[in-house]
């Protein structure tokens, strides 16, 4: 379900104030670490190698203009798909 329009996207205020910092630096390579899945990718974000976390590590996302209005979560998937169980005992 998507967010109401009259409350605007989400954003976490504390990613922002780090691309502003890496942005004043010149720094677009370095990887910025948030665990905010549910930040809606806006066009300040272009550029930027964001460190997404899934739930045990940080998966890095290189953002680009097909992104936005997408959530960083949709590019850390949390689940390890390792197959079907009736595909592995076929095999043996």
């Amino acid at each position: 379900m998507s967010r109401s329009v009259k409350k605007g996207p989400f954003f976490c205020v504390n990613l922002l104030k780090k691309i502003e910092k890496a942005r004043r630096e010149n720094n677009f390579t370095t990887v910025i670490k948030t665990t905010s899945r549910a930040t809606m990718i806006l066009p300040e974000l272009v550029g930027f190698v964001i460190g997404v976390h899934n739930g045990r590590d940080y998966i890095s996302v290189l953002v680009d203009e097909d992104m936005i209005s997408h959530k960083l979560g949709e590019f850390s998937p949390t689940r390890t798909y390792r197959g079907h169980a009736a595909d592995r005992k076929t095999k043996k």
